[in-house]
């Protein structure tokens, strides 16, 4: 049993990193999870598996999220690499590697194992969307909405929480008035800054447009709404941003927002244990994003198993133990409000977020998906850089979107 947490930088650190030393061993790859309940539920599923499988060595091997995307390009074009990877669902993400061959289709397993009962319908929507057959579990599905600091609101003078993208406006011109920024997120990883610009594009172009621009059918250099919401996040990033942020990651905006020194932060419900162990649980709320439209903006991740392993069999169990009754109960809430097993629920003991989750995903009519998760890679490069030229100055509004409207009209 050896959790590993790495920041690999070189190409060899990489590779060694995967290679299996013997037959009895799992190796699995996975983003870096900081939260304490999240690197308990993974070390205990390598003692939890070991048990049940004398003779397996269980090596979990945790990267920052932009260390783990390069190992990842860099195993999908080597002979060696994990036994099973975790990654986001989306197209331009795990759908990437599904249509690249990397990932094995499960359908055997989903059979013989009955995961189609076990797992809830959201979770599930991307097994079978990029490639003929069943490709990855879902271990986690996620929302993300507003966590905000109470006092900072009450010293602003807001009473309630906004309901509208305009009481949400109202808010940011608020606490500006008092010194406190709005927001603060990480700049230096472009899928941080990236979620506000996901939601006001949904804000102003309504479920049906922004959907249309994510799938590359709509003209964004044309279409009013995109020059809209670049316009908005300009708005916000010129006034309502803690800055420096274009200089710090995800991790140090999270610190500084325990610090009081920004009233909100757009991140997931895996936020709730992050918090409860930084802070006062009580001292924060939450509210969704009021882009209008009512769904709600999250992703699944998924773990797959990888078409170099050949040890597909013993990664099955490990992905049935692990999305299991019994496991899921035992670590409910490490990973997000709602466990992927339709068979497990929130106890009474819940921490109190948590709770509000449960209520935040009843609500939903319907879910959006990140954009580095709606795009192909390539656009999801492009994106990333034109938000960023949008916030730090470099590009205006209209610009932003005939950029965008260019790339893709090259492709």
């Amino acid at each position: 049993m050896k959790l590993k947490t790495t920041l690999c930088s070189s190409i060899c650190a990489l590779l060694a990193t995967g290679v299996t030393a013997n037959a009895e061993d799992l190796t699995i790859w996975t983003i870096n999870y900081t939260s304490d309940k999240q690197v308990s539920a993974l070390t205990a599923a390598e003692a939890e598996f070991e048990k049940l499988n004398p003779g397996v060595d269980v090596e979990i091997v945790m990267r920052g999220t932009d260390e783990h995307k390069t190992a990842l390009r860099v195993a999908s074009g080597s002979d060696t690499g994990p036994d099973i990877y975790a990654y986001w669902a989306g197209l331009g993400l795990g759908g990437e590697y599904v249509q690249a061959g990397m990932s094995t289709d499960l359908t055997p397993y989903y059979e013989s194992y009955g995961w189609g009962d076990r797992l809830t319908g959201p979770s599930l929507a991307f097994t079978e969307a990029f490639a003929a057959g069943k490709h990855g579990i879902p271990f986690r599905f996620s929302g993300e909405v507003v966590y905000y600091n109470k006092d900072l609101f009450a010293k602003a003078g807001i009473e309630g929480e906004p309901q509208t993208y305009a009481d949400l406006k109202a808010a940011a011109v608020a606490l500006k008035e008092q010194g406190i920024p709005a927001f603060t997120f990480g700049g230096t990883v472009n899928w941080h800054v990236m979620r506000l610009m996901d939601v006001i594009l949904e804000t102003t172009c309504g479920a049906e447009n922004h959907d249309a621009l994510m799938a590359m059918e709509l003209d964004w250099a044309t279409e009013p709404c995109a020059l809209e919401a670049f316009t908005e996040m300009k708005w916000w990033t010129d006034e309502h941003f803690l800055k420096p942020f274009m200089g710090i990651d995800n991790r140090q905006a999270t610190t500084l927002w325990f610090g009081d020194r920004a009233a909100m932060m757009l991140e997931g419900d895996w936020h709730v244990p992050t918090i409860d162990e930084n802070s006062d649980l009580s001292k924060y709320g939450m509210f969704a994003f009021p882009t209008g439209t009512g769904r709600l903006y999250g992703f699944a991740e998924y773990m797959y198993i990888s078409t170099k392993s050949d040890k597909t069999d013993l990664a099955a169990k490990f992905l049935d133990m692990f999305t299991s009754d019994e496991f899921q109960a035992a670590h409910i809430g490490a990973f997000g409000a709602l466990s992927v097993n339709k068979n497990v629920t929130q106890g009474d003991d819940a921490l109190e977020l948590h709770k509000e989750w449960l209520d935040v995903f009843a609500a939903a009519d319907g879910t959006f998906v990140n954009g580095d998760q709606a795009f192909p890679l390539d656009v999801t490069t492009e994106y990333f850089r034109v938000i960023n030229e949008l916030a730090s100055g470099e590009l205006e509004p209209q610009a932003a979107a005939d950029t965008m409207a260019a790339f893709i009209s090259t492709r």
